[in-house]
This record gives structure tokens, sequence and C-alpha cells, in this order.
């Protein structure tokens, strides 16, 4: 026969089980779901209590109606049969596909050329005692610094946007690609030419693959302090463009709209580093492995 003492320790296992949180993958999404919902319930009591006022931190409700409102179409006043599409007649989507084009643009042309330019100088004293200086002038430098000429330079268009996106990620690009390069051992490099390797060969199948998680650090970096440069980018005439929104909704004190633009923004930012941090999995699975 068991026991009683057996079978209260079984009740109480099957008690902890019942209750305990999921193990693995799903802990994790356990904690953050959890987390979200205490967020959310502690801004709403304090939005609910007005411990602050409303005009500096709205409810939820009032963000998701901002959200809502920014997405669908309205009309134009009340009493004004004319409705028009979300905010400064576009979408609220239409902004951030705005956006996100001079993203793909800047930053594009920044994960394209940085690499090229970071092994040159990399593989190269010279130039690296060259163009140094200037990569780390250009690197310390605030985006909202030369803004305003690069406006003089290409104007208000989307070229100086462009032009301000690419010279936010190229930097920590190249300063990754030379950091890859530079911690390559001497050793490889040298049994790889007794192995009878050209140069270019020692390029393709030493230094490129020994870089390539480096890069793809830099890149996950560079995309991300371009994706903050966004809302500096738009600030003339930046609509639409969801940065320009979110900084017109500010001056408007449209405290609701601008916190809907932030949550955004931000989590366009956590998709993109998602999305860039995977494909660095696919292309590079030896990291990380003995």
């Amino acid at each position: 026969m068991i026991s009683i003492g057996a079978a209260r320790s079984a009740t109480d296992a099957a008690n902890q089980a019942r209750f305990a949180l999921p193990t693995g993958p799903l802990r994790g999404l356990a904690v953050r779901v959890l987390s979200l919902v205490v967020l959310l319930a502690v801004w709403w009591a304090v939005a609910a209590a007005k411990w602050i006022d409303p005009q500096f931190l709205p409810g939820p409700r009032a963000v998701w109606d901002a959200f809502v409102r920014a997405n669908s179409w309205h009309p134009l006043a009340p009493g004004v049969p004319r409705e028009v599409p979300g905010e400064q007649n576009y979408f609220l989507w239409e902004h951030l596909v705005a956006s996100l084009q001079r993203i793909f643009v800047g930053a594009g042309a920044a994960v394209i050329l940085g690499p090229i330019v970071g092994f040159a100088l990399g593989t190269s004293k010279t130039l690296a005692t060259i163009i140094g200086p200037y990569l780390n002038f250009l690197r310390t430098l605030p985006p909202l610094g030369y803004i305003g000429l690069l406006i003089v330079w290409f104007g208000i268009g989307d070229t100086s946007k462009i032009w301000l996106l690419f010279l936010a990620a190229f930097p920590p690009v190249v300063v990754a690609t030379i950091a890859g390069v530079q911690q390559v051992s001497v050793d490889r490099i040298n049994a790889a030419r007794s192995l009878g390797a050209n140069r270019l060969q020692v390029i393709s199948r030493v230094l490129l693959p020994a870089t390539l998680p480096e890069v793809i650090g830099g890149i996950r970096v560079a995309v991300g302090f371009a994706w903050t440069t966004v809302v500096a980018a738009e600030l003339n005439n930046g609509i639409p463009g969801i940065g320009g929104l979110a900084f017109l909704a500010g001056q408007q004190l449209n405290t609701p709209l601008t916190m809907a633009c932030i949550i955004v923004i931000g989590l366009t930012a956590l998709i993109l580093d998602a999305v860039i941090s995977w494909i660095g999995t696919l292309v590079v699975p030896w990291k990380g492995k003995a």
C-alpha cells in the first residue's frame, strides 16, 4: 500500500507542476508576455489615477485610438462630410513604408560598401593610416551635427535623408569589418599560403569566413543606429515618414499619436534586428561553434 507521506508528496509534486512556469523557449515567452501585461497594467493604473497629466502621459486606450485613427479614414473635421486617410493624408503604415525605403537605400548602401572599405583598411596599413582618422572623425559626429549641411548640399528631399542614414550606418560596418580582419590569426593565413593559396583564395577562404560574424554584428549595429536616426533625418520635409510624423505630432502636442509612432518605431527596430540576426545564423552557422 502507498503511505500517506508518499501520497502527499505526489500531490505536492503535481501541484508544483501545475503552477510552475514552462521551461525552454516557452518559459522565455511566458516571462515576456507577463512583463508586458504588468507594464500595461501599471501604465493604465497611472493614467487612470491621473497622477500624471494626460497631456504628458495618455492612457493605453488613447494611444490605441490614435493608432486606429492613423490607419483609417475619418472626417476632416467635426460636422464635415469629407473624409481623409490617416494622418497628414497618409496612413500610418504608409509613413512606416516611406521610412523603411529610406533606410533600405541609405543603410543598404552602407552594408554593401562598408565591408569592402573595411577589408581594404584591415589588410593595408597604409590605407588605414591615411583614412582611419577621417573614419573615426565621422564616427564620432552626431547625425544632427551635419543634417543642416546635407540639406544645404542636397536640398530637403529624400537625397539628404538617404545620405544622413548612409553616413550613420557606414562607420559601424567598416569598424566591425576591420576588427574582424585584424583578429584573424596570422598562422591561419600563413598556413593557407603554405598550401599554395594565392591572395584571392586567402581572402575568400580564410579572411572572409573568419570576418563574417563581425561583419554581421556591425550590420546589426549600423541598421539599428540608422533607424534611431530616422527621426533626425525626417525633421525637415519628412512627410510621409514615421519619424516625421512623430516629430510633427509632438510639435502639435498630440501626445497619443507621438507615443503610437514611438511604439511602432520601437517594434519595427526589434523586427529588423531579429531579421538581421536570423540572416546571420544562416550565413555564419559556424559562429559560436568550437
